[in-house]
């Protein structure tokens, strides 16, 4: 079940927990949901250097929400080494959303990012 409400005739294709580096900087460890019209990305816990402090003093829920309708995608890329694999997701304002998996494959990831 997604943690996100789906649009009418939206079908999810994947959901992992995975990390979020935004455009602007940060890190997001959370949920990522692919469906066959957007991204979707549910933020649980700032990792970031100053995310983490805070979250030592504050207990919170969401972080916030990200949606990228998939027609705003203009490239996808992987990029892997041995402890970091990453899909790189290319807007068409020239922004570009990481996602990094740490060790894990992206592969999946990519393809359903891909896939319409």
């Amino acid at each position: 079940m997604s943690v996100f409400e789906l649009e009418e005739n939206e079908k999810e294709i994947g959901s992992w927990t995975t990390n979020y580096l935004p455009p602007d900087g940060g890190r997001y460890t959370g949920k990522m949901v692919v469906t066959d019209k957007r991204v979707l990305f549910d933020a649980k816990f700032d990792t970031s250097l100053t995310g983490t402090f805070g979250e030592l003093f504050i207990v919170s829920g969401s972080h916030g929400y990200i949606s990228i309708p998939k027609e705003k995608i203009q490239s996808v890329e992987e990029k892997s080494s041995l402890f970091s694999k990453k899909v790189f997701i290319k807007l068409d304002d020239g922004k570009t959303h990481t996602i990094n998996n740490g060790m894990l494959s992206v592969q999946k990831m990519a393809e359903a990012i891909k896939q319409k």
